[in-house]
């Protein structure tokens, strides 16, 4: 029965009785106190080992190409974009800032000055990564042969059409 609940309205309106003496009363709450108080085991959360380490092994080393996603090329582009964006950025709010005592500067005053700087840049940007591109198609591949020699050159067309493909690569010599 809660405190606040008055007598009458509980089914169960028989008096309280305590359930524990005294003594019962102090053991138990000693006994939780002392638990409380008891230092918990420790489980180990970690290992080290302390053998020492081998100086080289007999596996041999194994190649690990570099695979990035992102091409070289299309990092530097963005590079030089976000340089572009700056700097344009800063020229705008540099001529805004001088501007400020001369006259009533509007926004649209300040991108009519800006934007010429921004085309000049970023067309300057785009004729850069085209050369460079242009630069990087060109591939010259020289092969060079000494003996008897097989060159064998398989093209293998598999159109996978539908839900469920299924690919049968069967080369036959």
């Amino acid at each position: 029965m809660r405190p606040d609940t008055p007598a009458e309205s509980t089914p169960d309106s028989a008096p309280w009785h305590p359930r524990m003496s005294d003594a019962e009363a102090t053991a138990e709450a000693q006994r939780i106190i002392a638990d409380a108080y008891r230092p918990v085991p420790q489980m180990p959360t970690r290992y080290r080992d302390t053998a020492p380490l081998p100086a080289y092994g007999s596996t041999p080393p194994v190649p690990q190409p570099d695979s990035r996603i992102v091409p070289a090329w299309a990092a530097g582009t963005a590079v030089a974009g976000i340089g572009v964006g700056a700097t344009c950025v800063g020229v705008g709010c540099g001529i805004w800032l001088a501007c400020q005592g001369f006259a009533a500067v509007t926004l649209t005053s300040v991108l009519f000055v800006t934007l010429p700087i921004a085309a000049v840049a970023a067309v300057a940007a785009a004729i850069g990564s085209a050369v460079r591109s242009l630069k990087a198609s060109h591939t010259e591949t020289h092969h060079h042969y000494s003996g008897p020699v097989r060159q064998e050159t398989n093209t293998i067309t598999a159109p996978a059409y539908g839900l469920i493909a299924r690919n049968r690569n069967n080369l036959t010599r």
